[in-house]
């Protein structure tokens, strides 16, 4: 019995960093994205995005403030905007 319980230890010892990795890895991904409730879909938050919203931004005339700080109103406009300007319309200079 005792030779189960440590071998059982040990394996649990050993797997801890990789579970906890696992679990970390989903929380990332998670924080990342953003659901639109207004079209039913998701938009993971990336550089790619960070550029489109500091766009909108400026268009608007409004100061930067942090997509994870901004409030629900200026999320909404955004996806509102955002799908009315697709990627190859903002990001032409990238082809």
């Amino acid at each position: 019995m005792k030779k189960i319980l440590s071998t059982f230890l040990f394996s649990a010892i050993l797997m801890t960093p990789v579970i906890l990795r696992a679990a970390n890895d989903r929380d990332d991904h998670a924080r990342n994205r953003y659901y639109d409730p207004q079209y039913r879909d998701y938009h993971e938050w990336n550089e790619h995005e960070e550029r489109a919203y500091r766009h909108y931004l400026k268009e608007r005339h409004r100061e930067y403030r942090a997509w994870s700080k901004a409030d629900r109103k200026v999320q909404r406009e955004y996806w509102k905007w955002r799908h009315n300007h697709p990627d190859a319309a903002l990001f032409r200079d990238e082809h």
